[in-house]
């Protein structure tokens, strides 16, 4: 991506409010947010079964030792899959659960889970998407020094190798990698995910890995699956605007460009780290953690498809005196470190309008910006949006149902953002909202709703909110209805 484009879209209304044929609709989930089960059937903690056991990491020491009980309820949540009228459903394997050391062979308790869910997924018409990581790393391999060291990626190879294996007769959908910004600038630069750890050379060191482990894994996992089979990375990638149009603004663009997003779709799909994020950063590391042959290795199979990510756009600014504090508030949490190494000093700002439960900013307007410069920046690459969504207050009326009305207008406002960008030329295959059951939102715990399905967490109960049955009549009909119809 490049750092100049930064001006809005200038896409025009869709002509037409139907969605393409074969659009994929679906929704995501991650293993830890949901499964529960935490020392059940071999598994073993991993990194945030850690973390949230670590006084002042999460909201009221909450922990995802049960969350939403989906390892014992898996079969009934597929059937809910399929009343809300999806076609596809995107789901993470707890790393842990399958290589309960990261090493050596599998739990094939495990291994059962997984294949049990995939098989009714596909008994009820719906395609399974496997992401081979969201964020749980097993707490030995973190223990032997964690995404920093290169074994790590090393012993991701061989884990993709086995659930492949496992799975790649049925599945044909794969994403190596979700969101490894937050893996390595979060949990080991900022410190607010786990691991928790705060060096910004760590935090470098494990980005370098976490592609190392993409390269890794698309290896294995062309060794193993049909040809048919389409592999991927998902990425969060920023949507970054300038607060103003002077030349230190536009830099502060570039620097947070480059750590932030180039940092990975450099060498995932140009083949190279961008030069001008190794000079912000040669003060921090030489970067020689990059051996000879890591490059070709993590670019060797291309991607099928690239999966975005989106919430809300980056607005930044250089640093002022009146504003030292601002480079921390950048919507990832509250952290006296910054998870941005050589950039520290650029400021972070909130947009005005309307913000969901977790204070992000509202504006769609950033989703197709987003979707309109990669495809002018990775032409011919598909894409697919594998999370969109926003946490709002959402609880039970008197009469027991959930109306989240602020919600349908988000997911409204998105689709019609996905829309325009199909209109202007972007490649979009599908889109998976995130979430579809309430979870546990990371060190938000609980306190944080972002699910298409009420969960009750005393009793279980699932609720589909109002926001559920309006997405499902898009998915059934690939049509988005007028915006009053849709509030």
């Amino acid at each position: 991506m490049t750092a100049s484009d930064t001006r809005p879209a200038t896409a025009t209304a869709a002509t037409s409010r139907h969605f393409p044929s074969g659009f994929l609709w679906g929704a995501a989930t991650a293993a830890y947010q949901i499964e529960g089960a935490a020392a059940e059937d071999g598994r073993t903690p991993s990194i945030w079964d850690t973390f949230s056991r670590t006084p002042g990491k999460v909201f009221e020491g909450q922990t995802g030792d049960v969350a939403a009980d989906h390892y014992h309820r898996f079969r009934d949540d597929v059937r809910l899959i399929s009343d809300l009228g999806l076609s596809a459903y995107r789901f993470s394997v707890s790393w842990s659960r399958v290589q309960p050391t990261g090493r050596g062979p599998a739990v094939q308790r495990g291994l059962d889970f997984y294949r049990a869910l995939v098989d009714e997924l596909l008994e009820h018409g719906i395609q399974p998407a496997v992401t081979l990581y969201h964020w749980d790393l097993p707490q030995e391999l973190e223990d032997a020094g964690g995404w920093p060291q290169r074994d790590t990626a090393e012993r991701f190879g061989d884990y993709a190798r086995i659930v492949g294996e496992a799975l790649g007769d049925r599945v044909e959908r794969w994403i190596t990698l979700n969101e490894p910004w937050c893996s390595a600038f979060l949990g080991y630069g900022s410190g607010v995910h786990a691991p928790g750890r705060t060096d910004p050379v760590a935090a470098l060191r494990a980005a370098h890995h976490l592609n190392l482990a993409h390269g890794r894994a698309a290896a294995a996992l062309r060794d193993t699956l049909p040809a048919r089979a389409q592999l991927a990375a998902t990425l969060n990638l920023h949507q970054i605007r300038p607060l103003t149009g002077s030349p230190a603004d536009l830099d502060a663009v570039r620097r947070i460009d480059a750590v932030g997003n180039r940092v990975f779709t450099g060498p995932l799909i140009k083949g190279a780290y961008p030069q001008d994020l190794l000079r912000d950063t040669d003060r921090l590391t030489d970067w020689s953690f990059v051996r000879e042959g890591d490059l070709a290795a993590i670019h060797r199979h291309p991607l099928d498809f690239l999966g975005i990510n989106y919430y809300a756009p980056t607005v930044v600014s250089a640093a002022t005196d009146s504003d030292p504090d601002n480079a921390r508030n950048d919507g990832h949490g509250a952290s006296e470190h910054s998870p941005w190494p050589a950039a520290e000093d650029v400021a972070f700002h909130q947009a005005d309008g309307p913000r969901t439960a977790m204070g992000w900013s509202v504006d769609a307007t950033g989703l197709s910006d987003l979707l309109l410069r990669c495809t002018r920046d990775f032409p011919g690459l598909p894409l697919l949006i594998t999370e969109n969504g926003a946490a709002y207050e959402d609880m039970p009326g008197p009469d027991g149902s959930v109306h989240d009305p602020e919600r349908i207008a988000y997911l409204h406002s998105h689709l019609d953002a996905v829309l325009k960008a199909v209109d202007n030329g972007a490649d979009v295959r599908g889109y998976f909202l995130w979430s579809l059951m309430d979870n546990f939102e990371w060190a938000y715990g609980y306190s944080k709703r972002f699910g298409a399905v009420y969960i009750d967490y005393d009793t279980q109960a699932r609720i589909p909110k109002s926001s559920a049955h309006w997405y499902t009549r898009v998915a059934r009909t690939g049509e988005l209805p007028a915006p009053e119809a849709g509030a």
